[in-house]
């Protein structure tokens, strides 16, 4: 029995699927909340042009809180994802992924209850972030790792580490690519930058509508239109650094790269961008980069506020030459602060322009 033409279409839903069951503190989720340019109420509500209907099943926002196997409880989207009933669905991992094949017992982390290892809520066992991505990742039609820990470890990743914890490309494989042939896209930070997750969570949602191109990324898998230039080329103080006016205390207006800023080599816009509407960021308001956005993060930014060898050799390369270019700019600046010789009183035009008459 087929449908008259004149019934109610269904619109196709997007279904963003955001997992924090990693090792996490939750830092990009709150950093979200925070994104204006496109904000979250504009992405969940369909109020850009073009924008697929999209049903956001996120811990800080879906209402969806009933009965644990109810329909309305909030994990059953995931449970649903897994048995293959929503279609198509973005995956957000936040949080690194830990190693639960290292120990005998126990888990380091885990996601809701797995319905298969008990009749009720108290006698199931938690599902593990691990099961989940095992779970979910080959029937996702876009992965998308939000901050560093997703993307590449971060702190829970460091050397010494009991948890053997990795990002979501470790886990699946750098090569991994979603059932739409989309590589995993890793949106780094600690947290990441507000705007910048949700631009590309909506960048995902309109190439998984068909109007948008493969979306480009970097050596690292992260946007490359976001992580194409370093902290240093969009920061205030850089013009600072040229002259070889570097800040020895804080609170100084002056470049602050030999207090232990990294933003010379660390890829990031958020000296560029600001953080909330265009405002704050760390080397903008006084804070040193520590590379947080970087895949080496943070075992090769340590020890954190210490000139680093890297630095101070280019430090000092600078210094060499900074005198003789403030010498010379001293001269043009003398020659730009003087006003052009036609610009007195005279009974002949010296401007050099042609009178028509």
């Amino acid at each position: 029995m087929t449908e008259p033409d004149d019934a109610p279409r269904q619109e196709p839903v997007v279904h963003i699927l955001w997992m924090n069951g990693g090792l996490s503190c939750d830092g990009d989720s709150v950093a979200l909340t925070a994104a204006t340019q496109p904000s979250i109420e504009e992405i969940v509500l369909g109020g850009l042009p073009g924008l697929p209907k999209a049903e956001m099943h996120w811990p800080l926002l879906d209402f969806q809180c009933g009965p644990t196997d109810g329909p309305d409880s909030f994990v059953e989207w995931y449970h649903r994802a897994d048995r293959g009933e929503l279609e198509p669905f973005i995956l957000v991992i936040e949080g690194s992924i830990p190693n639960e094949a290292i120990k005998t017992e126990g888990y380091w982390s885990g996601f809701g209850n797995n319905p298969d290892t008990g009749e009720s809520a108290f006698t199931q066992q938690p599902m593990m972030a691990s099961e989940w991505l095992d779970r979910l990742a080959p029937k996702a039609t876009a992965i998308l790792a939000a901050g560093t820990c997703a993307s590449f470890g971060g702190i829970h990743a460091m050397a010494g580490n009991p948890t053997g914890a990795m990002g979501v490309t470790d886990y699946l494989g750098q090569g991994w690519r979603t059932k739409a042939g989309l590589p995993i896209v890793n949106m780094p930070g600690c947290p990441t930058h507000p705007d910048s997750l949700s631009e590309t969570l909506l960048y995902l949602l309109y190439q998984v509508a068909g109007q948008a191109p493969m979306i480009p990324l970097d050596e690292a898998q992260r946007p490359s239109w976001i992580f194409g230039a370093t902290a240093h080329e969009g920061c205030d103080r850089a013009g600072y650094y040229e002259e070889g006016d570097l800040a020895s205390e804080y609170g100084s207006p002056t470049c602050i790269v030999k207090l232990g800023c990294w933003g010379p080599v660390v890829k990031c816009n958020v000296p560029k961008r600001g953080w909330i509407n265009g405002i704050g960021g760390c080397p903008t308001a006084g804070g040193i980069c520590i590379g947080c956005t970087m895949p080496g993060f943070p075992d090769k930014f340590m020890p954190f506020m210490n000139e680093t060898t890297d630095v101070r050799n280019s430090s000092a390369a600078r210094g060499l030459n900074s005198g003789l270019i403030r010498d010379l700019r001293r001269i043009t600046t003398a020659a730009l602060e003087k006003e052009p010789a036609w610009r007195k009183p005279s009974k002949q035009l010296l401007s050099g322009y042609q009178p028509p008459w």
